[in-house]
């Protein structure tokens, strides 16, 4: 007769799986991208909300910017980078520079660099702008350029490393889609803790 001892043993013995298969850690740490940077970006940023426009020249961009911002009041758009600011001003978009304000309703700023394999924007605290307008406005509008695009995130961070030395910005922050949540009943809700809109210019 069994003892329960034995039992117990048995069933500790019968349950035990064999030894897990050691992990590859020569595989890659990413899937492989398929598509080129800028449709992989897109496609991943627009997969979680946001919006993208690949835009073949700055014209194209301003033109597609206008319509954009077209029916919110001037007064409420707001951009505080010189670089930027010069080119809003060529091309007759109305905009502020920044300061704190309650009308806030979009900011216009440059970005770090684009990761397409997450769809993500590296802003940093050392752009123009600094933390606020990537936080602050309903809808955030970045102005990227080709050459920011990047495969991975690991690139984004060297790439950062190296643009900075040993002066690297206090805050690196990376932005994947509109902010959002669902910790009350399971609801999404968006624009919770930033901003509800993200549209990504590249040219």
């Amino acid at each position: 007769m069994t003892s329960a001892r034995e039992e117990i043993l048995n069933r500790l013995k019968n349950a035990i799986h064999p030894e897990p298969e050691k992990p590859d850690f020569d595989a890659p740490v990413y899937h492989s991208i398929e598509k080129s940077l800028d449709k992989t970006f897109k496609e991943n940023l627009e997969a979680v909300n946001g919006s993208v426009y690949l835009c073949k020249s700055q014209q194209e961009l301003i033109e597609q910017l206008k319509a954009l911002i077209q029916n919110i009041p001037t007064n409420t758009v707001f951009c505080a980078e010189k670089e930027l600011q010069e080119l809003l001003s060529k091309s007759n978009i109305p905009h502020q520079d920044y300061e704190p304000s309650d009308a806030m309703e979009a900011g216009i700023t440059s970005c770090e660099f684009l990761i397409a394999h997450t769809g993500s924007v590296m802003v940093s605290s050392a752009l123009e702008g600094g933390r606020q307008l990537s936080v602050f406005p309903p809808q955030h509008i970045v102005i990227a350029q080709k050459e920011q695009l990047v495969d991975y995130l690991d690139t984004a961070y060297k790439n950062i490393q190296e643009k900075y030395l040993e002066q690297l910005p206090s805050q690196i922050t990376l932005i994947t889609g509109p902010s959002r949540t669902a910790d009350i009943e399971k609801t999404l809700v968006m624009g919770a803790h930033g901003p509800r809109e993200l549209h990504v210019f590249l040219y």
